[in-house]
């Protein structure tokens, strides 16, 4: 094998070598996990949209394939190929490929109350993406119900036939904060033009970005931690063009704070809102990082790093303010190298420690998997570089950090899970000064 210094945004395996402290600064891409419901919002309110800021991450490259296989328009702003147009209407027909490339992404189901807008009836596989545990729609079903639409399940996925069009109020309440679950209720009440009463919503910052979207397009939106209470708009607010922006990646700042803390290193990390990666900043404060937040930045000063020996408490949370499922495996990989004796808890996503665990154990990590869905660490460790897989998105991200820090050459493959949610996060690390190569035969 060799390895050569160019670019690693179409290798499929990445060597990684521990070098000096990361420094710099990096501006993050936007956010996938925001894209993807703001490109079914506009497809949902079938009217000329203005979307910017869209990252080129492989599921959003699928998302746009699935909109326009769902019979929307679209267009690419010349000059600018981070801007989407969506051109109104969308009364096409579906594409007989609508199914199968729905199976490739989890948040083909954001789609649902587009399909039913246009074509009375939504078919979708059960949700595809990163393989870390059940995808349960129960929650959505019962939110459809509530509509009046009917709908039923197969082993190979579900449909939802719209019920009859209808102007009075929706009320739902939902029996945990689903992120899924609270946009695709969002969708359903502007596609039917239904005031929505929305309980127990999860109000993380993709949720937000949609209510904010939605209140730009003559929606009345109010959101507590308790209910969520959309008012539909009046007839001269609900016409003309409209334009939203995708906001930063929150998840892709935490993994390179990390980055930087693990290697004590220095740098800035642009384009994230600070209340976005609040939950991580406080873990790594707590763990005795010192993290500054200005407007739409990051500054992680690890070289002046007085490690606390504190127990961190990384329990992932679907309430507000909570720490984001997400965050969780690259605060694992950073934990390692730290001393306390760290917990780690994520429920939302049960076979993720079960992709994680392994593959850090194979550099040498030593933890207590308490359950399926908790484990435990004691650090610092000393890992050393192995062949290791990106089994899911995280995952992969993970173990780039946990790279910078092993002895020797840590080979990471299954790059496409990882570019799944990021375009080129090697190359991020990259700008920071991080030893990473294409492996070459």
């Amino acid at each position: 094998m060799s390895l050569t210094q160019i670019p690693a945004t179409t290798a499929e395996v990445i060597a990684i070598r521990p070098g000096p402290p990361l420094a710099g600064a990096v501006t993050v891409d936007a956010s996938k996990n925001a894209a993807l419901p703001l490109l079914a919002a506009a497809a949902a309110l079938r009217r000329p949209v203005q979307l910017s800021n869209v990252p080129t991450s492989a599921d959003v490259q699928v998302m746009l394939t699935l909109v326009q296989q769902a019979g929307h328009r679209l267009a690419r702003t010349v000059g600018d190929p981070s801007t989407v147009l969506f051109m109104g209407g969308g009364t096409g027909t579906i594409a007989p490929e609508l199914f199968e490339t729905a199976g490739r992404i989890r948040a083909s189901y954001y789609l649902v109350p587009a399909l039913l807008a246009t074509h009375g009836r939504a078919v979708l596989p059960w949700p595809g993406g990163c393989r870390i545990g059940g995808r349960g729609m129960e929650q959505h079903f019962r939110m459809y119900e509530a509509f009046g639409d009917r709908y039923a399940v197969d082993a190979r996925g579900y449909s939802v036939v719209a019920g009859n069009a209808r102007t009075d109020s929706v009320s739902v309440m939902l029996p945990f904060r689903s992120r899924g679950a609270t946009v695709a209720a969002i969708l359903r009440a502007v596609v039917a033009g239904r005031p929505l009463r929305l309980g127990l919503p999860n109000l993380s910052p993709e949720v937000t970005s949609v209510l904010r979207a939605v209140r730009s397009a003559g929606w009345g939106a109010q959101a507590t931690e308790r209910m969520i209470a959309l008012t539909p708009p009046t007839a001269a607010s609900a016409d003309g063009s409209i334009a939203w922006a995708v906001p930063g990646d929150k998840i892709e700042a935490g993994t390179l704070a990390c980055a930087l803390a693990a290697t004590g290193g220095h740098g800035r990390i642009e384009g994230v809102r600070g209340e976005d990666v609040a939950p991580v900043v406080a873990a790594l404060r707590w763990l005795g990082v010192p993290v500054a937040v200005q407007e739409n930045a990051l500054l992680v000063h690890a070289r002046n790093m007085q490690p606390t020996g504190h127990s961190l408490r990384a329990i992932a949370s679907l309430s507000p303010g909570g720490l984001d499922a997400d965050f969780e495996p690259a605060l694992m990989a950073l934990a390692l190298g730290l001393p306390g004796t760290h917990l780690f808890a994520d429920t939302i996503n049960p076979g993720r420690h079960s992709n994680l665990v392994p593959q850090l154990a194979s550099l040498g990590a030593d933890i207590d998997q308490i359950s399926a869905t908790q484990c435990r660490l004691t650090g610092p460790q000393r890992l050393t570089g192995a062949g290791v897989e990106s089994t899911d998105i995280r995952t992969g991200s993970a173990l780039l950090i946990a790279g910078l820090t092993a002895r020797g050459v840590t080979t990471l493959g299954g790059l496409q899970q990882l570019r799944r949610g990021h375009a080129d996060l090697p190359a991020k690390l990259r700008a920071l000064g991080a030893d990473i190569c294409e492996v070459t035969p």
